[in-house]
């Protein structure tokens, strides 16, 4: 068990708005009385993740992942319910009582969450270093030295490591902290002779949070001019928190501005982001050096269609990074860009030009992708038929991974006249490479070494078999008790209590739905409402999702019916008949379950007087059979 107090638990799942808490992550748009985005757990083109405000829910339909704000988290950073607790108790100021390091509470603890909680310690540590050891002093005037603030230095965590071989080994094993996690973070390195010391020596500290804040990993900067062995940027290794292809720099500081105005800038390294974000420009990201990869696209995603990418004035790294731009139009966000003056990079030009320039720079000089490759390839190959043929292929490969079609038609065009090249000459060399792709794919397929059976044709569909009846049945009972519990049918009793009353007599069989209809049950033996926001929190996993599931729904009638005057009924409209019929389907499928049952009952018996009160059962069994099809309208054949 966790050692967060109950009741602290309960506050937090009061007070979580699953709106906010998702929104912090995606970019929602509202449809019908539902919140939608693209699923922030798989790829995906057309929205089909799910948020319900009133029912404090999400849920993907294309993957299936569900939940309320607290599952979320932990889907979303793979955390434990514990960290995922903390992490909204943090985001709604409710106060968390300290915990005791005890070795229970060490043992509840997953190797995940200790990384966490290592990489957490070395931040802080780093931070105290900064602000609070004599050698500090060094980190703190080169971070002055490139303009920034204390306000900047203190937002972003940025700290120190003393130059010392096992400052930060030696002070977490003292504080309890066990060696295998500070190695397993790359914060610590041992030697197979068993020597040990800190892999950050003398060097400027840039924590790397995950979207939620979470320190996973760090950067840093020696400043030791005279050092050529050591690498002048240093960065933690892999780890089971940190994966630089799913990480941006200063993407957890940046999300909010990024979502506001639809639009993320992306630069190349920590100074940058910093001095951006302290000149007014908070959307912006990093990739920290690394070539952009799919998932740190999909991470922007999540925000914002819109990525500008701000190059430093150097044309051999422009070059370089292009095919990272092909990625993200293949993924289908829209790119532009902006370069600066050759020797800057965007610190050096904001430090030089100041806060309001360089804004009016990048507004002035960004230009969408497709045409900056295509001027600068053109530029390149001016005089050059060959390079020129070449340029154009370059172009045409970017446009083709543009997945929308009237886009790519548009470039087509662009490019044509920059080029001054037929339009159609385009479009063909697109079609041609489409072919040679395909063409390609098929050939690239090995052979297998054997030859594959034929596959067997397929089997007649089977019929439903009882159980999967009485399941279908059972869940639709279930559904509605959910979903409109609360609900009044008179003066005196709510949906749930009607149907409990008219159920009275029915056994439940499939085990989920048995123990929902009993927690059910008690919540109104308890003089409580059955609401599906108290099962959407129970602590069994298993009934969370299946409640998720029954009270989801992915489609919203569209309000222009309602604009047209077109009526459309709803279940809700027609919600007493509904009841009425799933009650008397459930009951109708148990009699003739039962039926069956005791007709092989029958079978086996061999007296006389027990056969003729056997019989007399099964045609009462019968007989009430026929009443409730005669209710529901169902001719039974005599």
């Amino acid at each position: 068990m966790s050692l967060i107090p109950q009741e602290v638990v309960d506050q937090v799942l009061a007070q979580a708005d699953i709106t906010e808490v998702v929104g912090d992550f995606v970019s929602l748009k509202k449809k019908g009385q539902n919140m939608w985005a693209c699923c922030p757990f798989h790829h995906e083109k057309s929205p089909s993740f799910s948020v319900s405000p009133a029912k404090g829910i999400y849920k993907c339909f294309g993957c299936g992942k569900a939940g309320n704000s607290v599952q979320f988290i932990m889907d979303v950073e793979g955390t434990s319910f514990p960290e995922a607790i903390k992490y909204l108790a943090k985001k709604y100021s409710i106060e968390v009582p300290e915990e005791t390091q005890d070795p229970e509470y060490a043992r509840e603890q997953s190797e995940r969450d200790s990384l966490f909680i290592v990489s957490d310690f070395a931040a802080k540590h780093y931070q105290q270093r900064l602000t609070h050891h004599e050698q500090g002093s060094i980190g703190q005037s080169y971070l002055k030295q490139r303009g920034l603030s204390s306000n900047t230095i203190r937002k972003f965590e940025l700290g120190f490591s003393l130059d010392e071989w096992t400052d930060l080994t030696d002070s977490a094993q003292k504080a309890g902290y066990q060696q295998k996690y500070l190695e397993a973070t790359g914060l610590t390195i041992v030697k197979e002779d068993g020597k040990k010391y800190d892999r950050f020596r003398g060097r400027v500290m840039f924590p790397i949070h995950n979207g939620s804040g979470r320190v996973v990993g760090f950067g840093a900067r020696t400043l030791k001019s005279n050092d050529k062995k050591s690498p002048k940027y240093l960065n933690s290794p892999e780890s089971d928190i940190y994966h630089k292809s799913n990480v941006l720099y200063g993407l957890f500081q940046a999300k909010q501005a990024i979502r506001m105005q639809d639009m993320c800038f992306m630069v190349e390294g920590y100074l940058d982001v910093l001095s951006l974000h302290q000149g007014g420009i908070e959307n912006v990201v990093a990739s920290s050096g690394t070539s952009l990869t799919e998932g740190q696209i999909k991470l922007i995603a999540r925000y914002t269609d819109n990525i500008t990418v701000l190059y430093d004035g150097d044309a051999a790294g422009i070059k370089a990074s292009l095919r990272g731009i092909d990625l993200i139009l293949e993924l289908g966000l829209n790119v532009n860009v902006v370069t600066f003056p050759e020797g800057e990079d965007p610190d050096s030009y904001i430090q030089k030009v100041g806060d309001t320039a360089f804004k009016t720079y990048i507004k002035e000089q960004s230009l969408d992708f497709i045409s900056f490759k295509t001027s600068l390839f053109a530029e390149e190959a001016a005089g050059n038929p060959v390079k020129k043929a070449e340029a154009i292929k370059e172009v045409v490969a970017s446009i083709g991974k543009i997945p929308d079609a009237i886009k790519r038609s548009v470039f087509f065009r662009s490019c044509s006249i920059i080029f001054d090249i037929d339009e159609q000459v385009l479009i063909s060399e697109y079609n041609k490479m489409q072919l040679q792709d395909r063409q390609q794919h098929r050939s690239g397929s090995p052979e297998p070494a054997y030859t594959q059976p034929a596959a067997p044709a397929p089997e007649p569909e089977k019929p439903a078999s009882d159980m999967d009846v009485l399941k279908r049945y059972e869940r639709e009972v279930i559904r509605l008790m959910l979903n409109y519990g609360p609900k009044m049918v008179d003066e005196q009793q709510t949906v749930a209590q009607y149907m409990l009353e008219q159920l009275e007599d029915v056994e439940f069989n499939i085990p989920i739905y048995v123990t929902l209809y009993q927690k059910m049950e008690q919540i109104l033996q308890q003089g409580g409402l059955v609401r599906a926001e108290e099962l959407v929190n129970d602590p069994n996993e298993e009934i969370r999702s299946e409640v998720i599931d029954l009270v989801s729904s992915r489609y919203d009638l569209s309000h222009n019916w309602e604009t047209h005057h077109i009526f459309v009924p709803q279940e809700e409209d027609l919600l007493m008949y509904g009841i009425e019929r799933a009650i008397l389907r459930l009951k109708r499928v148990n009699v003739q379950m039962l039926l069956k049952t005791e007709m092989e009952k029958l079978r086996l018996v061999t007296d006389p007087a027990e056969q003729d009160h056997q019989l007399n059962y099964i045609l009462n069994l019968k007989s009430f059979e026929t009443q409730l099809g005669e209710l529901l309208g169902i001719v039974v054949n005599k």
